[in-house]
């Protein structure tokens, strides 16, 4: 079964930076197309990025794009997100998905993390 675990998140200001892991374990990671989402209190979860199988193919929701970079390390089985200039409007759970397609609807994908909380103070 597939295990997804994320790390990384808490509090910075404003302007600051953050990177988050995933860790990967139980099937092979390459046969998966992995992506982050996001969910503000309040807020439907929301797409924040995908990278494809041969992490040659990217993907990042307009609020992110420019300032995010999604990433895999398939030696080691991660996944990451750095986040650069980071706004109040970023505050939210932070869930990292494996699946077998690759998009921005949360629906494609079949595993799921448990969150890592990203907090962004003015």
């Amino acid at each position: 079964q597939v295990q997804l675990v994320e790390s990384g998140g808490g509090l910075v200001q404003a302007g600051g930076s953050l990177r988050l892991s995933c860790a990967f374990s139980g099937g092979s990671f390459s046969n998966y197309a992995l992506s982050w989402f996001r969910q503000a209190p309040g807020k439907e979860r929301e797409f924040v990025a995908a990278v494809g199988w041969s992490g040659d193919a990217t993907d990042y929701s307009d609020s992110v794009k420019g300032r995010f970079t999604v990433s895999r390390d398939d030696a080691n089985n991660m996944i990451y997100l750095l986040m650069n200039k980071l706004k109040p409007a970023d505050t939210a759970v932070y869930y990292c998905a494996a699946g077998n397609k690759y998009g921005d609807y949360g629906s494609l994908y079949d595993y799921w993390g448990r969150g890592t909380q990203v907090t962004v103070s003015s």
